[in-house]
């Protein structure tokens, strides 16, 4: 376990060195780059006890960031990917209406008693409490009754008594981040059901419970929140937020040394002749995407081209010539952009 970090985070520490993220929450363990802006927008939303609204194109490190600063912050992590299905509750609680009924068919196949008392404990057990599971912000607003719930909802719908990764044991992080990734993809209801528990620090859950952030002694959680711009977003939303709009630096040389010290990060076997030319690849395509109108590749799709050809490859020769013969997969996804580079 790493050791304690405090809040605000050291910026100049830490900007521009590498941390290698654990593997938790059902993510895989990997390596992560820090830069001043990221750390001064986390430090940012954390003193204003707002959200970080993290805005960019997909692949630019937005949703690694908050694991992150998870870690830097020594802090438990929750996520949830939103899709078009998300509704506002999933971000609080979910229920489990299934096992509910599957309980109350069994319970009405052995017949209905006459005695009073037993009639009431059947009706408890039926009980909407019951079959109710903390979801992530509940955790990071409400340890402990997001335990005792947990535990509630365990025994009565038949989970595995071992914790979950996602719902950790007592340990020496303290505080949560929540990511809640690619909230663009779900109905406008989805941000503007946010406001109040965000803004206010409250949000209820089905059965008339109400969650707060207040009177405790526990750190105001880090919600992160990710966008990569495919729908607007309600204003009201945004102003709650702190922002910031990731970018891919502009010059050709910039983004060339900004993705090769990504790849070094990720890579430290890879040789600068093989991640200079996967960033000269991708520049190239980056460039001819644009001209077309279509999404662009970035550091997503180098990162993915040189762990393909460090995989394939034995050493740097081999590596440089598999990466002609595989670098369309990666780099020209659209058969516009395919056609037209193939023309050039």
């Amino acid at each position: 376990m790493a050791s304690k970090r405090t809040f605000p985070i050291n910026v100049k520490k830490h900007a521009e060195t590498d941390q290698q993220l654990q593997d938790r929450g059902g993510l895989p363990a990997v390596s992560h780059r820090f830069d001043a802006t990221s750390l001064h927008a986390v430090n940012a939303a954390l003193a204003a006890e707002r959200p970080l609204l993290l805005r960019g194109e997909p692949g630019t490190g937005k949703s690694q960031l908050a694991r992150a600063a998870a870690d830097l912050l020594n802090r438990r992590f929750r996520w949830k990917v939103v899709d078009a299905h998300t509704e506002v509750a999933d971000l609080f609680y979910s229920f489990d209406a299934v096992a509910r009924l599957a309980y109350a068919q069994i319970i009405g196949s052995l017949g209905v008693s006459s005695d009073p008392s037993l009639q009431a404990k059947i009706l408890d057990d039926l009980a909407v409490r019951h079959f109710v599971r903390p979801g992530p912000l509940w955790w990071a607003f409400d340890e402990a009754t997001a335990r005792k719930q947990e535990q509630l909802f365990r025994s009565r719908c038949g989970v595995d008594e071992a914790a979950p990764s996602d719902a950790p044991e007592e340990d020496d992080r303290r505080g949560w981040v929540v990511l809640i990734d690619e909230i663009d993809k779900a109905d406008p209801s989805v941000p503007n059901g946010l406001l109040e528990a965000l803004g206010q620090g409250t949000f209820e859950v089905l059965g008339g419970r109400t969650i707060s952030l207040h009177g405790k002694q526990a750190q105001a959680p880090l919600v992160v929140i990710t966008t990569n711009e495919e729908r607007e977003l309600p204003s009201a939303f945004v102003r709650r937020c702190m922002v910031w709009k990731i970018k891919l630096p502009v010059d050709e040389g910039e983004l060339r040394t900004w993705l090769m010290r990504r790849g070094r990060t990720n890579f430290a076997a890879a040789s600068e002749t093989v991640l200079a030319e996967v960033a000269t690849m991708v520049i190239e395509d980056r460039l001819a995407a644009e001209e077309l109108g279509l999404p662009a590749p970035g550091q997503a799709e180098y990162l993915d081209l040189v762990r393909a050809v460090m995989k394939l490859g034995r050493n740097e020769r081999e590596r440089l010539r598999i990466l002609k013969d595989i670098s369309i997969f990666a780099l020209k996804k659209h058969p516009d952009q395919s056609d037209a580079v193939r023309g050039r």
